[in-house]
């Protein structure tokens, strides 16, 4: 028993260092490989520029960067609070109104599947407010994971466990209270983060359909800006910020998630080694 117990524990230990080192170690290998590759061919910085030349760009011009970060970012998370309240709110419409979700459901799907790109110059043709219209291109993707998986979670709930709340005389709304929406939860964090990420996407198609630049210009207009200029660093380094501002939405989201869920769901309890 106690080699099995410290067998188990170096196991675990491994697995914490495991998830942060070997990330950490491709990276280190790409960045490697990238500036090698830059070196080996002479590439010129205008046409693909070194990692440290991007990282370097990045400092110098962290203001006006900074400074479109937010504004994406505000679209993102703008649109990310619409959707989870548009969402969830139909959500438990559906599940109240079978009528009401045949007569709707169809329409959300054909909002999803159609192409973004292909919507957006529509919306800014008909919406005078820019930000207004960013906005909805972002919710519009966005909206769409979290309205189907807080379906599928309030349609999941056990037949056995309504049939006892209807034995003991339980209201709809307590049903839907006490039962329904704790088990939509895990459904409908997951469809949050998956949301988190499209709004993201949704913002920087917005912005570059938009094309608009001066004061307020997010970072999607910056890669625009940076590519007819040709300072491809730059362009690398508004990137490198989308990037890791999407990882960071989806880190805390998925923190978020482990917290509610931690004491009671499986897909949070530590996993038996």
């Amino acid at each position: 028993m106690d080699a099995e117990a410290t067998r188990r524990h170096r196991r675990a230990r491994f697995d914490r260092i495991a998830r942060w080192a070997l990330p950490l170690v491709v990276l280190a290998a790409a960045l490697g490989l990238w500036d090698w590759i830059v070196v080996a061919n002479a590439i010129p910085h205008y046409i693909l520029p070194r990692p440290g030349l991007v990282l370097r760009t990045l400092i110098a011009d962290w203001p006006l960067l900074f400074e479109s970060l937010l504004v994406t970012l505000q679209i993102t998370l703008m649109a990310l609070a619409i959707a989870v309240v548009g969402g969830v709110g139909l959500a438990i419409l559906f599940t109240q109104s079978r009528l009401f979700e045949l007569s709707f459901y169809p329409y959300a799907v054909i909002l999803q599947v159609t192409p973004i790109v292909a919507i957006a110059p529509l919306i800014f043709i008909y919406v005078d407010s820019r930000i207004a219209g960013l906005l909805i291109c972002a919710w519009i993707v966005a909206f769409f994971p979290v309205l189907s998986n807080t379906t599928l979670g309030l349609n999941s709930t056990d037949r056995n466990l309504r049939d006892l709340f209807a034995i003991y005389g339980a209201t709809r709304w307590q049903t839907l209270r006490y039962l329904q929406l704790p088990s939509a939860l895990p459904y409908f964090l997951g469809g949050l983060r998956i949301a988190g990420g499209l709004a993201l996407i949704g913002a920087v198609v917005a912005e570059y359909v938009a094309g608009t630049g001066g004061i307020g210009s997010g970072l999607a207009f910056r890669i625009l800006e940076a590519g007819f200029r040709l300072n491809i660093p730059r362009m690398f380094a508004a990137l490198l910020l989308i990037a890791a501002t999407g990882v960071i939405i989806f880190a805390g989201l998925s923190l978020l998630s482990h917290l509610l869920l931690r004491k009671w769901h499986e897909s949070a309890l530590k996993r038996e080694v």
